[in-house]
């Protein structure tokens, strides 16, 4: 599956491209305008498997760098400000790592 099975091309590019100076990364905003906020708790699962690149069940900090590039390849890497943002907003548990079940897509 890839995630224009489940989100809008349009509305990734537009994502993407709200996004793309540096520092202007926000993950509330960004699911917002691609539409993941609007989705079922499946299709963020669903979502959150892709974007899972090690298949470890977690997005890593390391994974969150590249995040963009997972919606769209040679869009730029997050910052490491924007990245551990991203991370402190969406570890629920605060063990570095985002889980299946967190609450990580606003």
């Amino acid at each position: 599956m890839s995630l224009s099975g489940v989100l809008c091309a349009d509305a990734i590019q537009n994502a993407v491209k709200d996004c793309q100076a540096p520092e202007s990364f926000c993950c509330k905003k960004f699911f917002q305008l691609c539409g993941l906020s609007q989705k079922s708790p499946k299709e963020v699962k669903d979502v959150f498997r892709i974007l899972d690149d090690d298949h470890s069940g977690f997005i890593e900090e390391a994974e969150l760098k590249f995040f963009l590039q997972r919606f769209v390849p040679g869009a730029r890497v997050l910052t490491e400000r924007e990245t551990k943002a991203f991370l402190s907003a969406a570890d629920d548990d605060n063990d570095g790592k985002i889980g299946i079940d967190a609450h990580w897509a606003f």
